[in-house]
């Protein structure tokens, strides 16, 4: 029950919907035992009495009751349902609170379909935690205790019997069930996960499945995950029909036991005949309010599991850091044997690194496929949580700013660049939402995309658009961002090598001041940078200017001469 202790504590912030839904319940439950209780007393009544006034009088209550029952019952949904939308609510918003500081970190871990189903289809599952979990067996409590309170003034083992009945189709069988459940280890939230991730990454990689004639195999993966997603669900269903097959039996067994027990008092002198049908009717309406207790095992499992697999996303704490903001003006970025290690993998990703970048400087990190430019621009730029060290912005900890006053500053240019399904104009609003159509389509020239019109469509991802577009279409966005640091992981390296070094230059000849740190395997060009850092498997192993680098006749001078001999 642990697991469900967050969902609980969102599920109480509605005290006033929740406490009236279970009033209402417990009105609309004692109602319809109230209503068959009259039936049965109605009955007797007439045969052993010609006053046709009682009669009146009983019918009317049999009105009113059911008056009652049918009211109480729409109340009942009407504030359970809107505290579990309420719930449902707070739930998201809660989750994506906890859910933001992490984002970054959660690729690694989880894939995307598996992360939908449980950013979606868990959140969806709790909403039973409420309409199925808490609420029937509190409900069920009130409403039995007040009808066996009620059968003890005629008959006390007609109470025992029925709270023998409660015990059994409210505690042990529930519980059984669940026991049951957890026993077998069903793992429908996990097969729906597996699904999830399989058929994002069909829909993803169709083309190249398609090309390397592999559709089929995948194919079969899918329907193969489709079946194991059915049998989960269909034994769910067994266990609840079986549920409430037994409670049925339990409850026509205790019925059964109240008129035997009450036909042999009758005939002992010991219990008036006029009350032995309105006991078996009482019986019969109290247990008519069992049934949700036949899914009350599937649900608590859902539930607790659905919690479990969202705890798992957002259950390390978030990093604490300080809300001051990040000062205006020119950015310098330094950093103190920083490293990091992706969860998982013992081989560093980045390790001791050390450097000093002035504010307004060109560094551009160069080195092989592999050596960690990439996750060091990640780590400068507060996505990746570093493992050591620190980052240092003008001089301070980066951990004493607010990230979004760090990202606030932060012009970034990645490998993968997402755009949005919609135009050229709503995409490079995402930087800057006040920006003119004047400035946007200045922006767009500037990085030889001037044919471009601001309507055109955008399709997901970017797909209608090439590499290098798309490229270029990303730098459009960063000039229009306000900041004064610029992180550019590759943002040419799919652009022909003049638009590519036009780009440069007009990118500093425009943000004189702003600070450029600009991940490359493009060694050309490089005598315009203030200062150069070479990695090689997560370790600073080389730094200075472009001069001073070939001078010393080390890693760099041999990556550059292996570059001439290549384009010779």
């Amino acid at each position: 029950m642990n697991e469900l202790t967050q969902v609980l504590k969102l599920t109480l912030r509605e005290k006033r919907d929740v406490s009236l839904a279970i009033i209402f319940g417990v009105l609309a439950g004692l109602a319809s035992v109230a209503l068959l209780a009259s039936s049965g007393y109605l009955i007797s009544k007439a045969a052993l009495t010609g006053q046709i006034t009682v009669l009146i009088v009983i019918g009317a209550c049999l009105k009113l009751f059911g008056l009652a029952s049918a009211v109480s019952r729409y109340s009942e949904r009407l504030f359970s349902h809107r505290a579990t939308f309420t719930m449902l609510g707070n739930l998201r918003v809660s989750f994506f609170e906890r859910l933001a500081p992490v984002a970054p970190e959660l690729y690694s871990k989880y894939r995307s379909g598996d992360l939908l189903a449980r950013i979606i289809g868990d959140v969806e599952s709790l909403q039973n935690f409420l309409l199925r979990v808490f609420y029937p067996p509190v409900v069920l409590l009130l409403v039995f205790s007040g009808t066996i309170l009620f059968t003890l003034y005629f008959s006390v083992y007609t109470a025992i019997l029925l709270a023998i009945g409660y015990l059994l189709t409210t505690v042990a069988v529930p519980a059984y069930f669940a026991w049951r459940k957890r026993r077998n280890d069903w793992r429908t939230r996990e097969s729906r996960g597996a699904l999830s991730a399989e058929a994002a990454e069909f829909l993803y990689g169709f083309r190249d499945l398609k090309i390397h004639r592999k559709l089929t195999d995948k194919e079969q993966q899918l329907t193969a995950l489709v079946d194991t997603y059915n049998e989960e669900q269909i034994k769910e269903g067994k266990e609840e029909v079986y549920s409430q097959s037994v409670n049925g039996l339990i409850a026509f067994l205790v019925s059964l036991g109240i008129l035997a027990t009450g036909a042999y008092f009758t005939a002992a002198g010991e219990l008036e005949g006029l009350y032995l049908a309105m006991l078996v009717m009482i019986s019969f309406g109290v247990f008519e309010n069992i049934s949700p207790m036949a899914a009350f095992p599937g649900h608590f499992e859902e539930s607790r599991k659905a919690a479990v697999r969202l705890e798992e996303v957002v259950g390390e704490e978030p990093r604490l850091k300080k809300t001051e903001e990040l000062p205006a003006g020119p950015l310098s970025v330094s950093a103190r044997s920083l490293s990091y290690a992706f969860p998982g993998e013992q081989r560093p990703a980045l390790k001791d690194v050390s450097f000093d970048l002035p504010a307004g400087s060109r560094t551009a990190i160069v080195g092989p496929s592999g050596s960690g430019k990439s996750t060091l621009l990640s780590v400068l730029m507060d996505v990746l949580p570093a493992s050591g060290g620190q980052i240092l912005l003008n001089g301070k900890d980066s951990e004493e700013f607010s990230q979004e006053s760090i990202w606030h500053r932060i012009k970034a240019v990645l490998q993968d660049n997402h755009f949005f399904y919609g135009t050229i104009r709503s995409n490079l609003q995402i930087a800057d939402s006040e920006a003119t159509d004047a400035q946007m389509t200045e922006a767009l020239e500037k990085v030889e995309l001037g044919g471009f019109s601001l309507d055109m469509q955008v399709e997901e991802k970017g797909q209608n658009l090439s590499g290098g577009e798309r490229q270029r279409l990303a730098i459009a966005r960063a000039m229009l961002k306000k900041g004064e640091l610029w992180m550019l992981d590759e943002p040419v390296s799919s652009v022909d090598s003049a638009t590519g070094h036009l780009i440069y230059e007009r990118l500093f000849r425009d943000h004189p001041e702003d600070t450029f740190i600009i991940v490359s395997h493009d060694l050309t060009g490089l005598e315009k940078m203030d200062q150069i850092l070479v990695l090689e498997n997560g370790r600073l192993i080389e730094s200075g200017s472009y001069d001073e680098l070939m001078a010393q006749q080390s890693y760099f001078y041999e990556l550059k001469e292996i570059e001439q001999q290549v384009l010779a």
